[in-house]
């Protein structure tokens, strides 16, 4: 084994001040045709458990010597003496698994979707927060985004619970060894993806341990001793219902004031809203194609109905509102019951009698076709368990 030539090797290859690992070492000698090096030219390079450096290599590292007055201490054991290496063990995530998202054929173009492709298209680096209330499609838009740019995208959902183990990674166990399993963070920095951050208002201080990825510099794992610095491309988006200042209105139960010094680590916002009626009427209309269905009317009357209950939300007269998803599931439960009033009942059941009520009044008044008395026998029917008649049907006599 030649060492001087893995060395220039190594500096051609990686630069003389880039830090590798038993790996990569044996790496550079297999492609020189050279047996694994052996542990004496490795102790002369090692800086670190599983690191190395070339960057000393062949000067003078001879310890200075002792002075008059120096105090002795005398070994109280062997590690006191010789320092005992242990490899860890690293499980990676296949390299030929793919993290890019299948593209949507049926999304309809909504959102920031045009911004965030603009964003991972221009390679910088930008932590983006995206804030708006439940059901409107901003995670949607991010893998819609990531999949329009062919960009893989790793996703993490934000709990109370996540901490520096769930992000950054941990030791497990397995077949009696212990491995060192990386966190969806350090998978996502080391192959330049997207990092997505979803309801990240939920997370607790332990979030902060994401402050240097934040800044776009290198995270050193310290409880295996290994620095790990992005790759090209990595970006991160998160995703809130609030803007981390917590909610007051009771909405988002277990919504968290967020650090100040975390959240000005994101350069852009973005507030979004709710889709305007003609976009959702292309998303509506999109979804009833799939099903070789055409209902103009239906369409219409649905889009106004939710237009009319945002308007009313956000003056004060009601507390719920009917979100983009929950548009997109009265017209799913629509398909399976070819029943407009039962499909839109079951998508508001889970609403206080009142608000029901008002939703139920409000449609009445958008659709003349609906009658109070046909809803109520629709309900009743739903409730006791027996099928209300279709509209095209006539009753037994």
């Amino acid at each position: 084994m030649n060492r001087e030539q893995i060395v220039e090797t190594w500096k051609t290859k990686h630069g003389e001040q880039t830090i590798l690992d038993r790996s990569q070492i044996n790496e550079i000698a297999e492609d020189l045709d050279f047996t694994e090096p052996n542990q004496n030219f490795l102790g002369k390079l090692r800086i670190g458990r599983n690191q190395f450096s070339i960057a000393n290599y062949g000067k003078n590292m001879t310890a200075p010597a002792a002075k008059w007055g120096d105090k002795f201490r005398k070994p109280k054991a062997l590690k006191d003496i010789k320092e005992v290496q242990h490899e860890t063990t690293i499980k990676k995530v296949d390299e030929s698994i793919s993290f890019v998202p299948e593209k949507d054929p049926n999304y309809i173009k909504a959102g920031y979707y045009k911004e965030l492709i603009q964003i991972f298209k221009s390679g910088m680096f930008v932590p983006s927060f995206i804030t708006g209330l439940s059901g409107m499609g901003k995670t949607k838009e991010v893998f819609e985004a990531a999949a329009g740019t062919k960009r893989e995208l790793i996703r993490v959902n934000i709990t109370i619970e996540t901490d520096e183990d769930d992000l950054l990674g941990h030791y497990v166990l397995k077949d009696g060894e212990t491995i060192w399993e990386d966190g969806p963070v350090i998978v996502a920095m080391e192959r330049g993806a997207i990092l997505l951050l979803d309801e990240i208002d939920l997370a607790s201080n332990k979030i902060m341990c994401l402050q240097p990825v934040l800044e776009g510099g290198s995270i050193f794992l310290k409880k295996i001793n290994r620095l790990v610095k992005p790759s090209p491309g990595f970006n991160i988006v998160a995703t809130a219902n609030t803007k981390g200042k917590g909610n007051d209105d009771g909405r988002f139960i277990g919504a968290n004031i967020l650090n100040e010094a975390f959240l000005d680590r994101f350069p852009i916002t973005f507030e979004q809203d709710y889709p305007p009626t003609h976009v959702e009427k292309k998303i509506v209309n999109k979804i009833l194609e799939n099903h070789g269905v055409t209902d103009n009317e239906f369409v219409d009357h649905l889009c106004q109905w939710t237009d009319v209950i945002r308007r009313t939300f956000a003056d004060g007269g009601i507390d719920e509102i009917i979100s983009t998803r929950r548009l997109i599931n009265i017209v799913t439960s629509y398909m399976i019951f070819q029943n407009k009033e039962k499909a839109i009942e079951f998508s508001i059941n889970r609403f206080d009698d009142d608000t029901k009520t008002g939703f139920m009044d409000l449609w009445t008044k958008v659709d003349p076709s609906a009658t109070p008395d046909e809803l109520e026998d629709n309900s009743m029917h739903v409730q006791d368990g027996t099928t209300n008649p279709e509209p095209d049907e006539e009753p037994n006599s």
